[in-house]
């Protein structure tokens, strides 16, 4: 398994908002299968930083097409060759 960084661009409309629910709810689906490591929304830039862990760039690809804000989305999306941060590393040991 891979793992791809999405980086999304996106412009909002009216409809935009109404599709705010149920792409949450395949994000937090895909959050709960570990296909999705970390996801991350800037307002003010309106962009989106999603990790991906898949076979192939074309099957990142594939979760990101089944959002229902596809048709909002330009996208490119980059295989990772290292992805590292706190949440991989042994806790800090406390001594008493």
């Amino acid at each position: 398994m891979k793992r791809f960084q999405a980086i999304v661009h996106f412009e909002m409309d009216k409809d935009f908002m109404s599709l705010l629910p149920p792409h949450r709810t395949y994000i937090n689906y895909l959050i709960n299968k570990q296909v999705i490591d970390s996801y991350a929304v800037s307002m003010e830039s309106q962009t989106v930083w999603i990790t991906i862990n898949a076979l192939s760039k074309a099957d990142a690809d594939q979760y990101l097409a089944k959002s229902p804000l596809y048709p909002y989305w330009r996208y490119e999306i980059e295989e990772l060759q290292i992805y590292d941060g706190q949440v991989f590393r042994m806790p800090t040991l406390q001594m008493n």
